[in-house]
């Protein structure tokens, strides 16, 4: 594939909108949550041009609001899994074949639904059963989602375009064909981005997928089909199931056409998947691609030349927006005993400040968690900290689950580092504290970089440059995405590719080339033009 044809529209990173009082964007999504939240959807399982409706049916209920019902989807038996094998391989004789070009249309077509006349549906579906406030669905469900497809595109071409050089006579090209078999996706509850990008990115590359949403995602999932539909995916290219997953997991990954997988949720999961891919490994036709983003106890540690309002700042956002359920959000800090009266102080007003409730109140910052099991989790951790002895809780420390999985943004500060909530992954709005003495800054890096078993985000506040610089090369494998002077959550597709390692995952960072490569099997071509018609050399006389 020469240089220079492959031009396509440049990616730029989608405008978030505002939502400010009297806007027309804050009314139309206010307009549509109300309207959506009234009716009932059936979600089927959509294998090929079917949709199928086993009978077999979950209630969809949102989490703020959990005895409320917008709606029920329908479980996969196993045949339904092979069946959506088939169905995929089916697809792919065509698929794999159709021009790039039309294959990148698609889903450029699906970027423009989405910031026009899907943007409010998107996002009040995200709000409305993922408990996002309007701000956090505008920049996940609309903005995130879209880069992605906008910026996935661009890399395509990048990837298709690098040619290896020819020498005298010869004619080299390389082909990046899409992999032998099926994808499976597996994608989490917390962002409609993530759930559409992991299905998406392979099938971009000319790859067939099956894809399980979680349990918690789909009504925001079924808008994700319906975008694809209409902007012309055919039939068969992405296959959607919900149900057991150790069943979908089981028949999936023992299929000799399992050819790749593309993985957001737990470290366990992903640990047991792997084991299951290993088990098979002699089934499979070739080695299939792992590509996984897993947990983390991201970390924000502050010096003692940082500024109190930031660091304050920093922990209130990147600790309690979205009630603490991104991957990236901080969960453990590091506060210098000079500095910590005054982040304390600002830290507990901004607690206070902080309003709790359905997405629908604009005024609210956060909303529910997302199920039972998350809020008895948290709770049990909350309950322990008051009864422990090196834990105290200084702002939050409540919850209700009478009407929503209601639990209050906490603080715990703790004086030891080793903590249980220093080292868990929560998932939760719950953020541990540790006080070091301003004079073990280089103990206390050592500390931060040998407490957790993940490696996802972190950050750094400082106002000295070399602190700064220590810090990143002690912390040089403690994060996949470093902040200086923010907070560890916010990566934007194109510009900063997320992903981490150790427990986090293969940091195959999504939302750049990287990523996509993962999703092809390069093929080498070499053409000589004159062929040698003798075996010997020119040193054999």
């Amino acid at each position: 594939m020469p240089k220079g044809i492959y031009n396509v529209p440049k990616a730029f990173n989608e405008t978030v909108k505002s939502y400010a009082p009297g806007s027309p964007e804050r009314e139309e999504v206010l307009a549509t949550f109300k309207k959506m939240y009234s009716e009932t959807v059936d979600v089927p399982l959509y294998i090929g041009g079917e949709e199928i409706r086993t009978g077999k049916t979950k209630t969809i209920n949102p989490p703020f609001d959990h005895k409320h019902i917008v709606g029920q989807y329908h479980e996969a038996d196993k045949e339904h899994i092979e069946k959506a094998i088939s169905t995929a391989l089916e697809a792919k004789k065509k698929w794999a074949n159709l021009a790039w070009e039309h294959r990148a249309s698609i889903f450029l077509k699906a970027a423009e639904l989405l910031a026009g006349p899907y943007r409010a549906k998107i996002n009040a579906a995200t709000m409305i059963a993922q408990a996002k406030t309007v701000h956090q669905a505008e920049i996940d469900a609309a903005c995130e989602f879209i880069d992605f497809l906008r910026f996935n595109v661009q890399f395509m071409s990048q990837i298709y375009a690098e040619q290896p050089a020819s020498s005298e006579g010869v004619w080299n090209r390389l082909e990046h064909r899409p992999l032998e078999g099926f994808v499976y996706a597996i994608t989490p509850f917390n962002f409609t981005a993530i759930a559409g990008n992991l299905p998406a990115a392979p099938a971009l590359m000319g790859n067939v997928v099956v894809w399980k949403p979680s349990a918690t995602q789909i009504y925001s999932a079924n808008v994700i089909v319906e975008v694809f539909k209409l902007a012309g995916l055919p039939d068969g290219v992405i296959n959607v199931v919900y149900g057991d997953s150790a069943m979908i997991s089981e028949t999936l990954l023992g299929s000799r056409d399992f050819a790749g997988i593309h993985f957001t949720g737990s470290t366990r999961v992903f640990n047991d998947i792997w084991g299951k891919i290993g088990q098979n490994i002699s089934n499979y036709k070739t080695y299939p691609r792992i590509v996984g983003e897993t947990g983390g106890k991201d970390f924000v540690v502050a010096h003692s030349s940082a500024i109190p309002a930031q660091v304050a700042t920093a922990l209130s956002r990147g600790a309690f927006e979205y009630q603490g359920q991104k991957c990236s959000a901080a969960s453990r800090a590091y506060v210098p005993q000079s500095m910590w009266p005054e982040v304390k102080k600002l830290l507990v007003a901004d607690l206070a400040s902080m309003k709790m409730g359905s997405p629908a109140d604009t005024n609210n910052f956060v909303s529910s968690v997302i199920s039972e099991g998350s809020f008895d989790k948290l709770a049990g951790f909350i309950d322990q900290a008051k009864k422990d002895a090196d834990a105290e809780i200084i702002a939050g420390g409540n919850y209700d689950k009478s009407v929503g999985y209601f639990i209050e943004p906490t603080v715990i500060v703790t004086t030891n580092p080793k903590y249980t909530t220093m080292e868990t992954e929560l998932f939760g709005p719950v953020l541990t504290i540790y006080v070091y003495e301003d004079a073990k800054w280089e103990e206390t890096l050592v500390l931060v970089d040998s407490t957790s078993e993940y490696a996802l985000t972190g950050a750094v506040l400082s106002q000295d440059r070399y602190a700064i610089e220590y810090a990143m090369k002690v912390l040089e494998n403690a994060a996949g995405n470093f902040y200086i002077n923010d907070k560890p959550t916010g990566a934007v597709v194109g510009q900063q590719p997320f992903g981490g390692s150790r427990g986090s995952g293969t940091n195959d960072k999504a939302g750049s080339v990287l990523n996509l490569l993962r999703w092809v099997s390069p093929r080498t071509i070499k053409e000589t033009f004159v062929t040698p018609e003798n075996y010997r050399y020119p040193f054999l006389g």
